[in-house]
Parts: C-alpha cells; structure tokens; sequence
C-alpha cells in the first residue's frame, strides 16, 4: 500500500461507548449504592456518637481533635475503614469484574460484539480504578459534613503540631483520597487477576478480602518483617504524610512505587491468563 493511499485511509475513532457503558452500570447498579451509602454511614455515625457521648481519651489518630473541628470526622471515618470497609467496596467491584460476567453468561456475548480480551480487561479495570478513587472519597465528604455540621470547622493542627487554614487542609485531605485511591487501585488489578481464574464472584471477592486482612495481620507479626516490604498493605497508613508541615514527598514514593508494582504484576497476571482462558459460558 503506498504513502498515498494510507494517508487516504480514514483515521478510525476510539470509541468510549463500553467504557462509559460499565461506568454507567457501575453507578447505577443497587448493590454498588448500598455500598457507597454504607461507606458515608461510618462517619455519621462516627461524629453523631461523639457528639452526643464526648470524645474518649485514648482513642485512635483523629478521634480526640473532633470536637475540637469537624474537619478531623473525615480522616477518622477514612482510618476506621481503611482496614476493612474500603478493601470490601473495591473488592466487590474487582470481584465481580469478568467473574459476574462469566456467572451470568454474558462474557461470551461480550467478546462476540466484537470487544477484544484486551480492551475488556483495560475497560474492567477502569471500573475498578473508578470505584477505588470514588470510595475514599465517599468516606472523606461525608465526614467532613457531618462533622463541620455538628462541630463546626476552623484551622486543623497537623501531625506536626503546625496549624493551618481549613482551605489548605481540605486539600490535604483531597491528596490523602488520592493516595488512598492508587492504594485501592493496587487492591483492585489483584483482584481482576482473581476474577479471570473464577466463574464466581463471590469467591473471588472473598478471597480478596481475606488477602487484605492477612496482610494487615502480617505486618503486625515482628517475626516476619522480612516479609513485611512485599505486603500489599504496607504502605497504606503513609497518607499521615500529608498531614505534616512540610510535606515529605519522598515518604509516599515507596508506597506509590509498590502500588505500581502490584498493578503492573497482577494486570500482565490478568491478561496472561485472560487471553489463554477457553470461554465456556
């Protein structure tokens, strides 16, 4: 073909139809709803049993500053549900990513449209990075309303015992969702490789689940700290970086560098084996 006729040759778009189609689907859908409203119902909960029995002393990071500032329900509602709630949230999405089509049939008809195995797993993840970045930031935003609603706002004292305005402190807290969010994203490529060895999706999200729970607990065995700069999980409480005057970029670089490693491993894990798999249903 020559250098004229491939200039003549019309340019074909990249279409987003799919993908905005599974993001529609991702919203939409009734089980993702109940799950967001759960995650936002943490906080509230959170700031409305302080308000009304007092701040106990003792507590854990963020708890005894909520009376003080509302602003503080935000980053308590996120670390009580660090270690569980969102890993479950993105677990059900990653879960039920090719492992709900498959169960229901329709992994076939996908791939018959004609999307391509590629494109499917890259329109997936994307689903899941969507949802993995929207749960943090779920948590942050309910916090933060109901917590300046029944305590009102001011200047937030840092980690570091510097105080500034609630404007720069509502950016730290938007760059703690985000951290959080490459964290989660991390959580979801293991668990799109999950859903292409299962036709179930409860299985898979399961096992997630109990994945993240075992690496929270492993890094709390001194025994095997030689193990401890591998776990998944290592590096997802750092976000307190943010919240220390200066800011030490260089303390959130191991835990974006092993997030990156995780999706790069889990997402070629993925396609390796989604590419080779025989579709059955």
């Amino acid at each position: 073909m020559s250098v004229a006729e491939l200039a003549a040759r019309p340019v074909r778009r990249v279409s987003t139809r799919f993908l905005r189609s599974e993001l529609r689907l991702i919203v939409v859908r009734r089980r993702n709803q109940i799950g967001l409203a759960a995650l936002a119902a943490v906080p509230l909960i959170l700031a409305v049993a302080i308000k009304v029995s007092g701040p106990s002393a003792g507590g854990p990071d963020f708890f005894g500053q909520i009376a003080g500032n509302g602003f503080f329900v935000a980053l308590a509602g996120i670390s009580v549900e660090l270690t569980l709630f969102l890993p479950i949230a993105v677990a059900m999405l990653a879960g039920d990513s090719i492992a709900g089509e498959a169960n229901q049939g329709t992994l076939r008809y996908l791939l018959t449209v004609p999307v391509g195995r590629t494109r499917l797993l890259a329109v997936k993840y994307a689903g899941i990075v969507f949802g993995a970045f929207v749960a943090p930031l779920t948590v942050a935003a309910s916090g933060l309303v109901a917590g300046l609603l029944l305590f009102g706002g001011g200047d937030v004292t840092l980690l570091s015992g510097t105080q500034i305005g609630l404007g720069p402190a509502l950016l730290r807290l938007l760059g703690v969702c985000l951290y959080l969010g490459v964290c989660l994203a991390a959580l979801g490529a293991v668990g799109l490789f999950l859903s292409t060895l299962t036709e179930q999706p409860m299985g898979a999200t399961i096992a997630l689940t109990m994945l993240t729970v075992a690496s929270f607990v492993l890094s709390q065995i001194p025994q095997v700290d030689w193990l401890h700069p591998y776990l998944l999980t290592r590096h997802w409480q750092d976000f307190g970086e943010l919240l220390r005057e200066p800011v030490s970029a260089g303390a959130l670089v191991p835990g974006l560098l092993s997030a990156g490693a995780y999706i790069l491993i889990f997402l070629t894990a993925a396609w390796a084996r989604f590419s080779n798999h025989s579709i059955t249903t």
